[in-house]
């Protein structure tokens, strides 16, 4: 690969030549902003604090991170003790970066095993007891479990991973996280990588807690993640009108993997309903969904069985999908920072991607913050004649529609 001004390639980066080999295979040129920041000193065992949305290749700095540092310092390991462990808030991200590791490890000999709830306990125990494991992935429940019946060890965990340590907080994890940290060895004697999409004073307090005083800080601007791919559109519309315009977006252009987002659960229950009167195959993607049901929603999603996936933010972080190819915004989301979130489902790994959203009378007052945390305007325009054609007959009944919210202001924290 050839050196570009500005760029930073993997080949510079002193990396063994195994993961050199699946970097290559997975097409992996320049390193992401994100990349070129952090893995410099990673890679020479730092620990680090990085704000950094999903999207932007931070999976790939710590599984390299992880590789090299083990590549460097081969060792045998017993049942259940782990040399990495990596922290996640939902079974989807532990899932993700389990795949993530194995296309990058699939040149060594190295084992990650993804634990989490929801189903597979028999299958993950029986894992666990059989061979050793370099790395474990996992969501903090249950670990705990595994960890309670002697069956996970961290007392000699190398290095340690804190995968949206913005969204555990949000989740009520920390508590459990901190009972497991307690576990592993001191600060000064492993290695921390600590992630977040935001940087609240709370989220840093957790940070100095866990890293080390000489801990590398960066921070990935939301403008850099919001990919250059991503064309956006607003369209402005009305409360009343946004489901035809919604629906006639997706039938005029034969939309097959479309996510689209709202504010609350009862509305995205109230759309899938609705979508399926008008004969659109969709499922609910929202956070009092179980984890099991959760996962086979995603997966029909992914094998397209089902084309329309209407979701809250709870899928807006740690899903990685190809080929989605439009993101729409049936709300517009009342805090900008998950605007970024939601659009960054589309346009990854250098595809073209499309977002799409409605502003009606109470939403298109978000329209100026979200404009301020992406650096730039959007193109707001009014719907096109195909958008306005009138709703075909449709067919079962649904769910009442939800009552209205109402406009919330801003929850805008301090600035970190």
């Amino acid at each position: 690969m050839e050196p570009l001004e500005g760029e930073t390639r993997f080949h510079d980066l002193g990396l063994h030549s195994s993961i050199l080999h699946a970097i290559a295979d997975l097409k992996f040129n320049y390193c992401t902003p994100v990349q070129a920041k952090l893995l410099p000193h990673t890679l020479e065992g730092k620990d680090a604090t990085a704000k950094a949305q999903t999207g932007t290749g931070k999976s790939a700095s710590f599984i390299i991170t992880i590789l090299a540092a083990f590549l460097k310092t081969p060792q045998k390991n017993n049942n259940g003790t782990p040399r990495a462990l990596i922290l996640a808030p939902t079974r989807e991200l532990v899932h993700q970066i389990e795949k993530d590791f194995k296309a990058l490890a699939k040149f060594t000999r190295f084992k990650i095993l993804g634990v989490y709830g929801g189903t597979g306990y028999q299958e993950q125990q029986t894992a666990l007891k059989s061979s050793p494991v370099d790395v474990i992935v996992a969501t903090p429940g249950r670990l705990m479990d595994f960890m309670d019946k002697k069956l996970i060890h961290t007392s000699k965990v190398e290095i340690i991973v804190i995968d949206e340590a913005d969204r555990m907080l949000d989740m009520g994890f920390i508590p459990d996280v901190r009972r497991i940290i307690l576990t592993t060895p001191h600060k000064s004697k492993r290695q921390t990588l600590f992630f977040s999409a935001t940087l609240t004073p709370e989220v840093l307090r957790l940070a100095q807690t866990w890293t080390t005083d000489n801990a590398v800080q960066i921070e990935i601007d939301p403008e850099q993640t919001a990919a250059d791919s991503v064309h956006q559109i607003v369209y402005i519309t009305t409360e009343s009108d946004k489901f035809k315009h919604v629906y006639n977006l997706i039938t005029s252009e034969n939309l097959t993997r479309v996510i689209l987002f709202v504010n609350r659960k009862d509305t995205a229950k109230y759309l899938a309903s609705k979508f399926e009167r008008y004969n659109q195959k969709c499922s609910v993607l929202s956070g009092d969904i179980p984890q099991d049901k959760r996962f086979k929603v995603l997966e029909n999603f992914k094998a397209g069985r089902i084309n329309l996936l209407v979701a809250t933010d709870v899928a807006a972080r740690g899903l990685h999908i190809e080929n989605i190819s439009h993101v729409i915004n049936y709300d517009l989301p009342n805090e900008p920072d998950h605007y970024i979130h939601r659009i960054g489902r589309t346009g990854r790994a250098g595809a073209s991607g499309t977002s799409i959203s409605f502003a009606d009378e109470s939403s298109s007052f978000f329209i100026p913050e979200i404009e301020k945390v992406l650096g730039y305007k959007i193109a707001c325009e009014y719907p096109s004649e195909a958008l306005e054609k009138d709703l075909p007959e449709p067919r079962k009944k649904f769910l009442p529609k939800p009552k209205p919210a109402g406009r919330k202001p801003f929850k805008r924290g301090p600035k970190p």
